[in-house]
């Protein structure tokens, strides 16, 4: 009799913790000054990481993020979000205005992260915009702003 009345605590608490978060998990296509593929995955109902994997420069970039969500303007589905992670990159100088002619690249930074999403709330799609300032530490060096727009299929 107490493991069934556990049991039903348990069922009800995390039905509970599931209808207070918009989605578990996105993934979808990020388009801006670099384009590719982002997958979110929340923690818990404020807490997600997300994993970007873009193309630019005729290179590709790996980033990985760790994100603070909360409501936004006290609309039901529009969260605001913050926070910070790390990329490594590998780029063609050929491609680059800044780069030596038959030079290859990586680089290595941290970045910030500060946007806004909406999840649908009839269909399982997710929107979002953001801005990304990035500051590279290893390779080349230097502090770039970008911008982009996320579209995911949430479940």
């Amino acid at each position: 009799m107490r493991r069934g009345i556990i049991i039903i605590v348990l069922i009800i608490c995390s039905a509970r913790l599931v209808s207070a978060q918009e989605y578990k998990t996105g993934l979808g296509i990020r388009g801006g000054f670099s384009s590719g593929v982002t997958l979110k995955h929340f923690k818990n109902n404020k807490i997600a990481y997300e994993g970007l994997l873009t193309t630019r420069w005729g290179g590709f970039d790996i980033t990985g993020l760790y994100e603070v969500h909360h409501e936004a303007f006290d609309v039901n589905h529009l969260n605001w979000y913050y926070g910070g992670g790390a990329h490594i990159g590998f780029f063609n100088g050929d491609k680059v205005t800044w780069g030596r002619e038959g030079a290859a690249y990586t680089v290595i930074g941290i970045d910030g992260i500060l946007g806004l999403e909406y999840s649908f709330q009839e269909i399982p799609i997710n929107i979002g915009i953001d801005w990304k300032p990035t500051l590279n530490l290893v390779g080349y060096s230097g502090l770039w702003s970008e911008g982009g727009i996320s579209v995911r299929y949430i479940f």
